[in-house]
């Protein structure tokens, strides 16, 4: 089949990608054209792993390609996908629709017969409506259907995520579009993935209903490790063995610092804004919201508390990790977007490191001195912070590590030691919910 991804962020070139793969013809358009340049030389504008292998596979055999105008690609495609951002809007908290309504506009002038105009991005029910009145507005004549899939892709897990997925969901009640759609997906066939057909509004649904809950997940486990610090419980042996009971399942039962990321941030506050417009308030998720974003700032104070003092004037904190999560270099909503201004606030000089995400955090990070290693990022510190739980920062030479320093004081905000471990090694050690 013949597919036109508009926007090639992650959603859209993971999509296009993983569509050519399956062995689609798959043509993605992007209006910036520095990103369309580096596409067709080959690089890869985010960090995503075997993403770079999956592209150049695809590109060498013809079946995936890039452009600036997509005038051909969309006239000539079974399905049109727009897979464009859809950050908060300033001002309000929802979701900024802009782009998805652009795209639509620029579909409509072009889809020639029976074309699919599938909503990839992340947006709010009713969305889908508002895209097909845009199109019938601009081209009364078009035959198409509007029809939501939304995509449930982990940063740093996408292409599995993608190619054997816990399922597929498609919101259309169009026959012809249900058709296009399952032909797509067909070589997921192998793999007994569950396509689930929904109307367009409950598909738009699910997927902030899952994002939400997943927040909500983490969120609890988080409150219920600042319960543990204070009785004397251990919140890893709590979750898994709340885990083990299949109807709470253990996923999102790591506690940390708070969450983060593209996706968990702005989903939870535009569906608090919808279900508000709609009289219909999510009050867990808006304590949820709540409840996360004092999170992040708190762990500031965490480090001071192992430090011993809330002035860090003349101290310097080393950094593990400013991504919000391993394998990206995803900076959005980043709990070190808020520990480490906290802690340059309360004097510290920071010195930091992270495999992939510091030419991005240079951009929102001032101040910051970025190391090249996890041990450069140590050396003379007063105190070491893991913030991303990398796996490189997993077996660190713990006596390497405390000779570096100037203080053995490690926070471990990712719970990645045994508190044990770390006290035989001569180190002052806090972490999450854990005595």
């Amino acid at each position: 089949m013949r597919v036109a991804m508009i926007g090639t962020g992650y959603v859209g070139l993971v999509s296009g990608a993983c569509f050519a793969d399956f062995g689609h013809v798959v043509t993605c358009i992007d209006k910036d054209p520095s990103k369309i340049e580096r596409l067709e030389r080959g690089e890869i504008p985010i960090f995503e792993p075997g993403l770079d292998d999956l592209v150049a596979r695809n590109v060498r055999e013809g079946r995936l390609s890039f452009t600036l105008e997509g005038a051909q690609a969309i006239k000539g495609a079974d399905a049109v996908f727009i897979a464009v951002g859809t950050p908060t809007r300033r001002g309000d908290g929802h979701a900024d629709l802009s782009y998805v309504y652009a795209a639509a506009e620029e579909i409509a002038g072009l889809i020639d017969g029976f074309t699919v105009v599938v909503t990839k991005s992340t947006v709010p029910v009713g969305t889908g409506d508002e895209v097909e009145a845009i199109i019938k507005k601009a081209n009364p004549n078009a035959q198409f259907a509007v029809v939501s899939n939304p995509e449930f892709l982990r940063e740093g897990a996408a292409i599995e995520d993608f190619k054997r997925p816990d399922r597929v969901v498609v919101g259309t009640d169009d026959e012809r579009a249900q058709a296009v759609m399952r032909d797509l997906y067909r070589p997921l066939s192998l793999n007994e993935t569950p396509i689930v057909f929904t109307g367009r509004r409950t598909s738009e649904l699910i997927k902030y209903a899952a994002n939400a809950f997943l927040a909500l997940k983490i969120t609890f486990i988080n409150e219920m490790a600042d319960l543990c610090e204070v009785v004397g419980a251990d919140v890893q042996q709590v979750a898994k063995g709340i885990g083990l009971d299949k109807r709470i399942g253990g996923k999102f039962l790591n506690a940390g610092p708070g969450y983060g990321g593209s996706c968990f941030p702005k989903d939870t506050i535009a569906l608090v804004k919808t279900a508000q417009d709609y009289g219909a308030p999510t009050r867990l998720i808006e304590t949820t919201v709540e409840v996360n974003d004092a999170r992040k700032k708190a762990m500031a104070g965490k480090v001071a508390k192992a430090i011993g003092s809330d002035d860090l004037s003349g101290k310097t904190i080393g950094v593990l990790g400013l991504t919000f999560k391993p394998n990206t270099d995803d900076m959005r909503d980043a709990p070190s977007l808020d520990i480490v201004p906290a802690l340059q606030a309360l004097g510290a000089k920071v010195q930091a490191f992270d495999p992939e995400g510091a030419k991005e955090a240079a951009h929102m990070l001032k101040g910051v001195e970025f190391k090249t290693g996890a041990y450069e990022a140590a050396e003379g510190a007063d105190a070491l912070v893991i913030i991303t739980e990398w796996d490189q920062f997993r077996a660190l030479d713990l006596d390497r590590l405390k000779l570096l320093m100037r203080s053995p004081v490690v926070i471990d905000l990712r719970n990645v030691y045994k508190p044990a471990e770390m006290v035989k090694h001569g180190f002052t050690y806090a972490s999450i919910g854990r005595s």
